[in-house]
């Protein structure tokens, strides 16, 4: 995929996407082809990181001994190992900090009791902490540093469909952070195919509210597959009365 092609569809996206009252993020998807993610070995679930950060800051809750207490605090909330005992007496705690937090770090040489504690509730959720995302650490390492990476690590995943969607960034970024990021996924994920871009089927952009949008496609046909998508509202009497037909939501493709 040539850096020049995303450059100009990051341009068309800004163009046609409507403006929100919220900071939309910017999505990428990969169709793959010539994949079966039905057999295992043939899934991809890897992790890359980005350039440049999303913008939009993931929150962090680390799970560690007293030897990371207090260089741990550089993350969001920290769970110190004296405490795990409430938190195995108690799901719901475990629950509750599951619906606050993106992402899991833990103490390598206390991860079986980590396991233990919360494993059954982390687990099925998919925020049990990754060694290959960098989740799990030593009682030695640099937390900020690992902080600072994790926020730029994104997940490329696609297990039930040949599909892999994943944040690059928001709106407010500028241009060439966005394609920056973007090549470096579209890149990494390629050269960990069978067949590099031979298995890859198209790539589009979206925004969290917006259409997707076919990198390579020029404008104008653009602009057409997005008026063939708008449905005109239709009036139908009713008792005598002009009701109009709210226009249905079309599913993008």
């Amino acid at each position: 995929m040539e850096k020049s092609k995303a450059l100009e569809t990051i341009k068309h996206l800004r163009e046609f996407s409507k403006k929100r009252n919220f900071k939309q993020s910017v999505d990428l998807i990969i169709n793959l082809k010539e994949i079966n993610v039905k057999k295992q070995d043939s899934q991809v679930d890897q992790y890359t990181v980005l350039p440049h950060p999303r913008k939009k800051k993931l929150k962090i809750c680390a799970l560690v001994g007293s030897e990371l207490a207090e260089s741990a605090k550089v993350f969001d909330e920290v769970v110190v190992q004296r405490d795990f005992p409430k938190y195995q007496a108690n799901p719901e705690l475990i629950n509750a900090l599951t619906k606050k937090f993106d992402l899991f770090v833990a103490q390598a040489n206390i991860m079986t009791q980590i396991a233990t504690t919360f494993g059954r509730t982390l687990g099925p959720k998919g925020l049990m902490p990754n060694p290959k995302a960098g989740c799990v650490v030593d009682p030695g390492a640099n937390l900020s540093a690992v902080s600072a990476k994790l926020q730029k690590t994104v997940r490329l995943q696609a297990k039930k469909e040949p599909i892999i969607k994943v944040s690059v960034g928001s709106e407010d970024m500028g241009d060439d952070d966005l394609v920056e990021n973007i090549m470096s996924v579209y890149n990494n994920l390629v050269h960990s195919l069978p067949q590099e871009e031979g298995n890859v089927k198209s790539v589009l952009l979206k925004t969290t509210m917006g259409s997707p949008i076919k990198i390579g496609d020029k404008r104008e046909e653009i602009e057409a597959k997005l008026k063939g998508k708008e449905k005109p509202k239709k009036e139908t009497k009713k008792a005598g009365k002009k009701v109009k037909q709210s226009k249905k939501e079309i599913k993008n493709e």
